[in-house]
């Protein structure tokens, strides 16, 4: 399976004619490693719940905008940029973003919020495991526009990101630039982040996450076939459809929510849980979708003998402006004229202009390697209580996960829609 994503942000200027340059005094690059230094971590799982509620939250509003359309993007991914940009906020336009996110500033301090995604980025990117994970930020700067040190400073040790200048004042190469940046980080998966740019932009904040994982238990290419995939009721779509047997992994059927969910492991700390909701049931699961939720799914999944499982083979894609959505989720002044950035330049001359959100979702047989791996059966202590099909030939969900954390989420509603 390969997942990409990448996320603009578009910052432009409120005054566009004069840049305001920051007559603010900077502390000293040691004062700010101590600050990143000092205070507690916060808890990796609390960390893990509070960004299953923001993709969560974001997909309902997705899913609400693109009612029967397929879903993918990473909440990690836009997460990760909007905490970047809430490093240059202030006051109501920085409560608001970390509110949005589902941080509470009365119970988590600014700056544990940012060591706990500095830690859970520099995991999650840790060379040795056997998925590839690749997450990188890069700031594209307007060449005549001063922004503070200690922005700087903090984006780099925190989040990793880069900042590069660029000449906004010659759209097409800044574009290209972009593009070109984006492409080459997730493998030439996205080709075009960015269409247009605005003639206010001052930057462009980009990020990026490439995941290719390879199934433990791959299915064989041979056993691939064509089948339907029904859209609803009176509406179905030919896929080619992949099928294995005698399949032992987690399972869990909540008769509460009337939904399967079958989880495939990867080589590896990663996970992807594909839910199938009954016939007619998938506003259900969707209205019900907490982080109490995938924790119930996560505890109750049990290692169950699955004599046929079959799964489309697809790759979709989706692109969104998110400054439509965000303000659903309370993210509303950064896009405003009263927008308080002033932690980016010194002046209160920035406000976000667009976010732009692109993925990709590859499902095939064995993930990214030629070579087939061996999965070990494990049968259940009670043995083979009756022959269990499980069908992935309507519409799903899929949530990929790697060490508890949320990275990927999509619905799959025709897996023939790229």
């Amino acid at each position: 399976m390969a997942l990409c994503v990448a996320l603009g942000l578009l910052i432009a200027g409120i005054c566009p004619v004069v840049l305001c340059q920051s007559d603010g005094t900077l502390r000293r690059d040691t004062e700010v490693h101590e600050d990143l230094n000092n205070g507690t971590q916060m808890d990796s799982l609390t960390l893990a719940s509070i960004n299953t509620d923001f993709a969560f939250s974001l997909y309902k509003e997705l899913a609400l905008k693109n009612p029967n359309k397929n879903v993918v993007f990473s909440p990690l991914s836009i997460s990760a940029a909007l905490a970047i940009l809430s490093l240059g906020a202030r006051s109501k336009t920085l409560e608001e973003i970390l509110g949005g996110l589902k941080f509470s500033l009365t119970e988590t301090p600014e700056a544990d919020i940012h060591r706990g995604f500095g830690h859970l980025l520099h995991m999650l990117t840790q060379p040795g495991d056997q998925v590839n994970i690749s997450i990188g930020s890069m700031m594209f700067v307007e060449k005549r526009l001063q922004i503070l040190a200690e922005f700087k400073e903090k984006a780099r040790a925190l989040y990793q990101a880069e900042a590069s200048t660029a000449d906004f004042q010659q759209p097409h190469e800044a574009i290209k630039n972009i593009n070109d940046y984006v492409r080459k980080q997730t493998q030439g998966k996205i080709k075009e982040l960015i269409s247009d740019l605005d003639v206010r932009t001052v930057m462009v904040l980009v990020n990026y996450i490439y995941f290719k994982g390879k199934w433990k238990t791959s299915f064989d290419p041979e056993d691939t076939f064509e089948s339907e995939f029904h859209l609803g009721k009176r509406r179905s779509v030919k896929v080619p459809m992949m099928h294995i047997e005698d399949l032992t992994t987690p399972y869990f059927r909540d008769e509460d929510l009337l939904c399967s969910v079958v989880e495939l492991k990867y080589t590896g700390n990663a996970s992807a849980l594909f839910i199938l909701p009954d016939e007619g049931k998938m506003q259900q699961v969707e209205a019900s979708l907490q982080p109490e939720t995938l924790r119930k799914w996560e505890d109750s999944l049990r290692p169950r003998m699955i004599d046929d499982l079959y799964m489309p083979k697809f790759s979709i894609s989706t692109d969104y402006s998110l400054e439509k959505i965000l303000p659903q989720l309370g993210i509303r002044e950064v896009f405003s004229k009263e927008a308080d950035l002033s932690r980016i330049t010194g002046a209160k001359d920035l406000r976000v202009s667009q976010v732009v959100h692109k993925a990709v979702l590859d499902v095939a047989e064995t993930g990214t390697e030629a070579a087939a791996a061996t999965g070990v059966k494990v049968i259940p202590d009670s043995g083979k209580l009756y022959p269990m099909t499980v069908n992935f030939n309507r519409p799903f969900l899929v949530i990929v996960s790697d060490t508890n954390n949320l990275i990927f989420m999509a619905k799959v509603t025709n897996p023939k829609e790229n």
